[in-house]
């Protein structure tokens, strides 16, 4: 379940007002069931997978991908597999305080565990959002935010691409006022 807080300590549980609050940012936020398949859920409690599982996995998501291809223009999509043992967790670690924009929207869809991104809204007050599994988010293109992962540094979740150079970060130099 997701949860949004505020810079002053207020939180939001229900997705209507989640989606309702980031609203200023045109950020969507919604929930996007995944499969009830034994073998995929089997899958997406594993640390490690290798190619073939991989595949399985963005095969099991493929009518949300044409979704993603026709309502945002997306060409390709990824799985992204975050446990404590993987080699990007220290880049992204070291990364995650570290507010960025990008030229193309950004589209994570949550298939198992959970991130938080950040956000700046307009006035410069920032908030964060808790995302969990069946949780996708869109951010648009230029919308500064960061990221990172809970505790429990595990996460795999789906990446929806229009262009490679559009998920190139581009960092700002805001300090966050909320703590992760």
């Amino acid at each position: 379940m997701a949860v949004l807080q505020l810079e002053n300590g207020t939180i939001y549980r229900e997705i209507g007002a989640i989606a309702s609050q980031l609203a200023t940012l045109d950020v969507q936020i919604d929930h996007l069931a995944i499969a009830k398949n034994p073998a995929l859920q089997e899958l997406l409690v594993q640390d490690l997978l290798n190619a073939t599982e991989k595949q399985q996995i963005l095969t099991a998501v493929k009518s949300e991908f044409e979704l993603f291809k026709l309502s945002s223009g997306c060409q390709w999509y990824d799985l992204k597999v975050l446990h404590p043992g993987s080699p990007q967790i220290c880049g992204i670690m070291t990364q995650s305080h570290r507010t960025h924009t990008h030229t193309d929207a950004e589209i994570i869809h949550v298939l198992a565990g959970e991130c938080v991104f950040g956000f700046v809204y307009p006035n410069g007050s920032q908030v964060q959002l808790l995302l969990q599994s069946e949780e996708y988010i869109k951010v648009p293109g230029n919308t500064e935010h960061w990221f990172y992962l809970t505790p429990s540094l595990y996460l795999k979740a789906v990446q929806y691409y229009t262009t490679a150079q559009g998920w190139v970060p581009q960092y700002t130099t805001r300090q966050l006022n909320i703590k992760n």
